[in-house]
């Protein structure tokens, strides 16, 4: 049962809790998005560019190195 938990993670070269807060991290960015399109929907002038200005971040994060992950979040998730 164990092996369940840390087969993917080893897979992406983490371990257990690296992956785990990797995976929080894009929560965190999807939800903030989530709110940002639902406020744009009442004000549409308002985050115009969130969504599309963060695929690229999406894209990286779930394919990213490790180092490349605290950059990443700054940059893009950190708002």
């Amino acid at each position: 049962m164990f092996k369940k938990f840390t087969q993917h993670p080893q897979e992406q070269n983490e371990t257990y809790l690296q992956h785990m807060c990797a995976a929080w991290k894009i929560v965190y960015l999807l939800k903030t998005l989530e709110l940002k399109c639902a406020i744009h929907s009442v004000f549409p002038f308002l985050y115009v560019d969130a969504i599309s200005g963060n695929i690229e971040c999406l894209q990286k994060m779930t394919n990213r190195k490790k180092d490349d992950d605290d950059e990443l979040y700054e940059n893009y998730g950190g708002d």
